[in-house]
């Protein structure tokens, strides 16, 4: 019964560090907008008040802006990450605790075999947006340079597009 658990641990850990190795990449190229950009759906007619709406920075990469236990944190949206992905400094400034020992689902990635710590979120906020108990892992201080907003938190969504670089959530 277990297996199937660690094993969707490891893959989820897989998507979650593969994705370090491509923010770290992404993050050594200049950008023009390095702050997040996050504005409510402008159409007024049929939108409802949990619909918002990102816009692509340079890169073509979705960031936003996250209230996790009260504490912002930015995130990248990654749909090819199982879980939402925590580095250890986020899920410190945001009240989530993790010693050595919480580090307990081992991954093989493309950087090598990285431990990660699987926690539950209680709430994420997205603007109007919230989704309780998600399912999360913390990656081990210095390996992972933007937190990844994952499909533990998407699938929850009633809608998600993506259409002109926007990206449109609803809740």
């Amino acid at each position: 019964m277990t297996r199937p658990v660690f094993w969707a641990l490891g893959i989820s850990a897989v998507a979650a560090v593969w994705g370090v190795g491509l923010v770290e990449r992404l993050d050594r190229r200049p950008s023009p907008s390095p702050t997040p950009i996050l504005m409510e759906a402008s159409q007024p007619s049929g939108t409802l008040p949990n619909t918002l709406v990102l816009e692509a920075n340079a890169q073509g990469h979705f960031l936003t802006e996250v209230t996790v236990d009260g504490s912002r944190l930015s995130m990248l949206v990654d749909t090819g990450a199982t879980l939402c992905a925590f580095s250890q400094e986020d899920a410190e400034r945001a009240g989530i605790r993790v010693s050595e020992r919480d580090f307990t689902a081992r991954t093989q990635t493309a950087n090598g075999v990285v431990a990660v710590a699987p926690v539950r979120i209680p709430v994420i906020r997205i603007g109007t947006i919230t989704v309780r108990d998600v399912e999360a892992v913390v990656v081990p201080r210095g390996r992972l340079s933007t937190s990844l907003l994952g499909m533990s938190f998407l699938r929850r969504l009633s809608d998600v597009g993506m259409a002109r670089g926007r990206l449109t959530l609803r809740g």
